[in-house]
């Protein structure tokens, strides 16, 4: 048994609780789309605006971390998330609803990163792509039990119900950190960019929420363009402001390193696309097929199982080939699948789509791995934190932009054919819209060296060969 199994498994615990508020949320959103009377596109704001939390204060964990040790900010973390879900479970209007997912934001911000930096700080540089795929196998738990959860609670019993599933969770989840998690801290912890958390912060927030509602009379045209304005201005004060820091929040300079520029560019690319998903797939099954909440999560929940499959072949599939090429393969053909749920129909057989569903989840979760994984090739312990909060703060953004270009495909299919309700063409192009976006990840992929991230997950055996020769 690794050494690391019980950090790895209270990491998973955590993580397993923000996967399952996720998909949980997915699954209800058009039930509660119907119950706070508005359009299941606009509610696709409960999805981002959890998204942009993460991303503003994100930058802050790996320094929270280094400053007041690991278990005190994963401990509180989890506490805040679950405070978070409680208000989530309470909330009767869209905008109290978004501003609980944004509690619940603030407390994921610390608690899943923080979590993956103690454990990547327990393992041996080749012990890497082991541990991610341990902490993700129980995590998986989380999307392959929220849809039929959410479901089910949803369908026969009332959605707000969903998210106080999450309190016994993150109860136990805080007595094992108290009990097993070490304070583990930076002897001398670089200061707090404050100028540049206030920069990302805004900036993000202004970019992403202008994305989010716009196209939704939620607000004017001028304010929409106020709001994109500001966040490209904002961004641009913070690319020159860490080009100067000393001690940057989001640095910047960890982009020389080919596989995190890989990892950061493509990756991002590449979930721009998979993050459209778990919006997407319930709304078509339920508004489009007439599916209630339970049927839906009964069909969707099989992509969790193809990809809790995945984590215990991903480290011999990315030994035997090497990075790049299943970066670049893999992608391609997940989107491939991505476009084949644009094909689905009222009479498409379920086994059908559970199959596609289950096959598109197994070679996910690979791609999923093998980014995760090379973010750390070229990164040492000292700059651990940094590149870990870079990463996620990356991650967050592209899913939340992901949900964006996803809807942006269906508003113009149905603006396009000058429909008022949605139907089911509507979904078809938002799925080919967002494999499109995706497969351009490829692109950065293949910039990378023959040989990244050999030491990640051992030696590929024809190297190996080769040497001993």
């Amino acid at each position: 048994m690794p050494r690391y199994l019980l950090t790895a498994l209270i990491v998973a615990c955590a993580i397993f609780m923000e996967t399952l508020d996720g998909t949980v949320i997915s699954t209800s959103l058009p039930a509660i789309a119907v119950d706070l009377h508005e359009d299941p596109i606009t509610l696709k704001l409960a999805l981002t605006s959890y998204l942009l939390s993460l991303a503003i204060f994100i930058p802050a964990s790996g320094w929270a971390a280094d400053k007041f040790g690991a278990r005190t900010i994963f401990g509180s973390a989890i506490l805040i998330f679950t405070f978070g879900s409680i208000l989530c479970g309470l909330s009767s209007t869209l905008w109290e609803f978004v501003g609980a997912r944004m509690v619940q934001g603030f407390g994921g911000a610390m608690m899943v990163p923080v979590g993956r930096l103690v454990l990547l700080r327990s393992v041996t540089r080749a012990e890497v792509v082991g541990a991610l795929s341990y902490i993700m196998i129980p995590a998986l738990l989380g999307p392959l039990c929220g849809p039929l959860i959410g479901g089910f609670i949803t369908t026969y019993f009332h959605w707000r119900w969903i998210f106080f599933v999450n309190v016994p969770i993150g109860l136990f989840g805080i007595l094992l950190v108290g009990l097993f998690i070490k304070n583990v801290r930076a002897e001398e912890p670089w200061p707090l960019d404050v100028r540049g958390f206030l920069l990302s912060g805004a900036g993000l927030a202004s970019l992403l929420f202008g994305l989010t509602i716009a196209g939704r009379g939620v607000a004017g045209k001028e304010i929409v363009v106020a709001l994109l304005a500001a966040g490209a201005i904002l961004l641009l004060g913070y690319w020159l402001h860490a080009r100067r820091s000393k001690f940057p929040i989001l640095d910047l300079r960890l982009l020389a390193f080919p596989t995190f520029r890989a990892s950061i560019l493509g990756g991002s690319i590449f979930r721009l696309g998979i993050g459209a998903m778990p919006f997407l797939l319930p709304l078509m099954l339920q508004v489009g097929f007439g599916l209630n909440p339970f049927q839906s999560g009964s069909v969707t929940f099989v992509a969790a199982a193809g990809a809790m499959l995945m984590k215990v072949t991903a480290a011999p599939i990315l030994r035997f080939f090497g990075f790049r090429p299943v970066l670049i393969f893999d992608a391609l053909i997940s989107c491939a699948f991505l476009v084949s749920y644009s094909f689905f129909t009222r009479a498409t057989p379920v086994t059908l789509m559970m199959a596609l569903l289950l096959l598109g989840g197994f070679f996910r979760s690979l791609e999923f791995t093998a980014i995760n994984a090379i973010t750390y090739a070229e990164i040492d312990t000292l700059a651990m934190s940094r590149a870990t909060s870079f990463a996620a703060v990356a991650q967050q953004l592209s899913l939340s932009l992901g949900i964006a270009v996803g809807a942006f495909g269906i508003q113009l299919s149905r603006a396009l054919r000058g429909g008022t309700h949605l139907a089911v063409v509507d979904f078809h192009w938002g799925f080919i819209v967002v494999a499109i976006v995706s497969a351009c990840s490829v692109l950065m992929f293949r910039r990378l060296p023959e040989d990244a991230g050999t030491d990640l997950a051992g030696p590929p055996r024809r190297k190996a060969q080769r040497l001993e020769a």
